[in-house]
């Protein structure tokens, strides 16, 4: 090791270990154990540039073992990025660019939100799932655009999740050549020795999931992470795992324990790690001239090769003027003009159509107009509708193929998904049942907390998918994924909405955690609901606020006051009752109101409330216009009641299913569990007399 390999080096463990310890909380052992095998990636192999964080064919970098993150912002700092030494010391602090675990939407050079292990591995996947799909799109003889490498440094604790075994699973079957893995083995978890719960040959599973892996002993062996780095980069036919044994907490006291993982090393242990590896005492965040000098230089090497890079764009456009420009609307994250143009309308003639069926209709309306527009689902795609007619399947020959086959591994779907928004260039969307969003929650909430452009396609919405039964049918799960800050979650009434849907979900890329936008959930039918009988203009404008009047109250019609807050009905006189539902229910309501108006001479009005997030977006008078104040109100929807509270007031009522469902045909499993004409009428006329229902769902 160099006299200036041997200080970079340190300078990463010290300002990790400095910055913990000044925070009085964080996880120095990783910095300080890995911190040899980052500097040579980032040192010898990593292209990037620091002033242009987001060149599009930059490497991407990974911390999957986020709780490392102080080795990354030491990286980012010392490379020249945006990162202030002033960020460092405020490591974990309140509003500062160095959170406890790395966001990539608040710190420049961050490309992944990790933290919850196993995430930053499955993102990883689906960066270089990107990268390969973009340069077989992009590139052409001659002219290489797109051709850059994943990286990843992931631990033990990674590796023992069982979303990273799924995308390792995944990339060892796609052939993700250029995906590199650095696994920091350094034998200990939080509770101990990893031994107590992790003995498996590691090595041997990710061969046998069709990787090519190595073995360096010597962590600290900088020509040995070197060479095996090299060796990876030249297996172009699958994934690399390179397998690093290292020591956690690398030169302090607690070295090679558990006490080095989580908690800061204390003053005592940390005075001795500085005189063990030869570092001055004093100041803490010491950076030597030499260090920044040296690592520095990584900026100037980084503008030379985005400078280049865009040169080769110039001789490109030349060439191929039409798919540069295409390119270029990429990474300004524009659409192309007319990209909803071939999006149908449905008659209100026509025969009903499960929103499942409508759903897959947009898809393919979108492809033509969207080439980068890439998904499928896991194993459900019959189910789902999420094939793109035509295209090819994305497999490790056919690069360019549109239609992913995820397998039964929903949560890596999720983490892959997160991985291509990331890596920048795709609109992805993945595709299962409902019911289990549950296993690939946690990747939707890292969306949903980045502000990522993914769309998820969660068909089989209600109990109404019948003959499953209650493992199958969703009940909870449109409330727990409504609780995700940031998540949009739309449920259409028919195949109209379910277009509508589509737009918004197409629409809201670009976003940001802060901008309230991101990830966008379409919550589908698999049985076939009527098309409603509404004009499409003031529904396209009613979805996209949230929810609409549907059927104004004693106007016997539909959609009429779909485009304005106003009222529609008899000399705009208010509503004796509100029905407001979403997806199957709306229709439900729409019947029902019709009989409470004809039996009983009461005025109903129907709200279609397909998006709970984009009608709280609205000024409060639309809100109001819709739904006003002082006015009975009943939400139908077939799933748990929690939450509806917020829109019919502490005065209105609610059906829904505050149970498990039932294995039946799905019209009979509806009408069983109350959501039936005549539940609904009563329903209403409790309301209106202030009589609170008899209950009728077990």
């Amino acid at each position: 090791m160099s006299t200036i390999d041997d200080l970079s080096i340190n300078t990463l463990r010290f300002l990790a270990a400095d910055a913990v310890e000044q925070a009085n909380s964080g996880h120095p052992g990783l910095p300080m154990g890995a911190a040899a095998m980052a500097y040579v990636l980032w040192q010898n192999h990593l292209r990037h540039d620091p002033s242009d964080p987001k060149w599009l064919d930059r490497d991407r970098f990974v911390l999957s073992a986020g709780h490392g993150s102080m080795l990354l912002y030491g990286l980012l700092h010392l490379t020249g990025y945006d990162l202030p030494i002033d960020q460092l010391r405020n490591f974990r602090q309140f509003g500062s660019l160095t959170p406890g675990h790395p966001e990539a939407h608040i710190t420049a050079g961050v490309e992944a939100t990790t933290g919850p292990l196993g995430q930053g591995f499955g993102n990883a996947v689906g960066m270089a799932i990107a990268e390969r799909f973009l340069a077989a799109r992009f590139n052409r003889p001659g002219h290489t655009l797109i051709d850059h490498y994943t990286y990843a440094i992931c631990s033990d604790g990674d590796l023992m999740e069982g979303v990273a075994s799924e995308a390792a699973s995944l990339a060892g079957h796609l052939g993700l050549g250029k995906l590199i893995a650095l696994y920091d083995d350094n034998e200990i978890s939080i509770d101990g020795s990893t031994d107590l719960a992790f003995t498996e040959d590691v090595e041997a599973r990710f061969e046998a999931y069709g990787w090519h892996v190595e073995h360096v002993e010597d962590g600290n062996d900088l020509d040995a992470v070197d060479a095996a780095i090299r060796e990876a980069q030249a297996e172009a036919d699958v994934p690399s795992l390179i397998a690093v044994r290292t020591h956690i907490g690398f030169g302090s006291p607690k070295q090679d324990t558990a006490d080095a993982h989580g908690s800061p090393l204390g003053e005592a242990a940390l005075i001795a790690s500085k005189e063990r590896l030869g570092w001055p005492l004093a100041p803490r965040f010491l950076i030597p001239v030499e260090v920044a000098r040296h690592m520095g230089a990584a900026k100037t090497r980084g503008a030379g090769l985005s400078h280049t890079w865009r040169e080769k764009l110039e001789a490109y456009r030349a060439e191929e003027p039409e798919l540069a420009a295409e390119l270029e609307r990429l990474m300004r994250h524009e659409l192309p003009g007319g990209w909803d143009s071939a999006l149908p309308v449905f008659e209100a003639s026509a025969k009903p159509m499960a929103t499942r069926a409508a759903s897959g209709k947009a898809i393919n309306a979108l492809a033509g107009a969207l080439p980068t527009l890439i998904g499928g689902s896991a194993d459900l795609a019959p189910s789902n509708n999420t094939t793109i007619t035509g295209a090819p399947a994305h497999s490790r020959d056919e690069h360019g193929g549109r239609n992913f086959h995820f397998g039964v591994r929903e949560h890596a779907m999720g983490a892959t998904l997160n991985g291509m928004a990331l890596h920048g260039g795709i609109i992805p969307y993945g595709g299962t049942f409902l019911i289990f969003s549950d296993y690939m929650r946690p990747s939707m909430r890292l969306a949903a907390l980045t502000g990522l452009h993914v769309i998820y396609v969660l068909t089989h919405d209600s109990i109404g998918l019948g003959e499953d039964g209650p493992t199958h049918q969703p009940v909870e799960h449109l409330m727990s994924l409504r609780a995700i800050p940031h998540l949009t979650v739309i449920r259409p009434a028919d195949a109209n909405e379910t277009v509508e849907a589509w737009r918004i979900a197409i629409g809201r890329g670009g976003a940001t955690a802060t901008g309230g936008k991101g990830p966008v959930v379409l919550a589908l039918s698999r049985q076939n609901l009527p098309i409603l009988d509404t004009n499409a203009a003031p529904m396209r404008d009613g979805v996209a606020r949230g929810a609409y009047v549907l059927r104004e109250a004693g106007s016997g019609a539909t959609g009429a006051a779909a485009a304005s807050p106003e009222p529609a009905g008899d000399a705009h006189a208010a509503p004796g009752l509100v029905f407001l539902a979403t997806g199957s229910e709306v229709e439900l309501c729409l019947r029902a109101g019709a009989r409470l108006e004809a039996e009983h001479g009461l005025r109903v009005r129907v709200v279609s409330m397909p998006c709970w997030e984009l009608f709280a977006e609205q000024p409060q008078d639309y809100r109001r216009a819709v739904l006003p104040p002082d006015v009975p109100k009943v939400a139908v929807e077939a799933g748990v009641t929690l939450g509806w509270e917020r829109w019919v007031g502490a005065d209105g009522l609610i059906l829904g299913l505050d149970r498990f469902g039932a294995s039946a045909p799905g019209k009979e499993a509806l009408e069983r569990l109350g959501f039936n004409e005549d539940n609904v009428v009563e329903f209403g006329l409790r309301a209106v007399r202030d009589v609170a229902p008899e209950p009728t769902l077990g």
